[in-house]
């Protein structure tokens, strides 16, 4: 009976040489640093609260009107 040991199982790992392409940043265009206003924003965020808003009421008056149609028809 022979005996391998170790020596025949090792597995050659290279590291990459490319080190530099890892440091490049993922976003190659600065950001600017510019100013937003407040109106803008705001406006947008009370256009997207209105919609909402219809959108419920538009849902609660269906849900009463269905529950005023049930009552009717089970009342008959």
């Amino acid at each position: 009976m022979t005996s391998k040991g170790f020596t025949e199982d090792t597995n050659n790992i290279e590291t990459p040489n490319d080190i530099n392409v890892s440091e490049k940043p993922l976003n190659p265009n600065k950001m600017r640093s510019g100013r937003v206003d407040i109106n803008i924003l705001r406006s947008k965020l009370d256009a997207e609260q209105s919609k909402e808003f219809r959108k419920n009421i538009l849902i609660f008056t269906f849900c009463v009107l269905l529950l005023g149609v049930v009552g009717v028809y089970l009342s008959l």
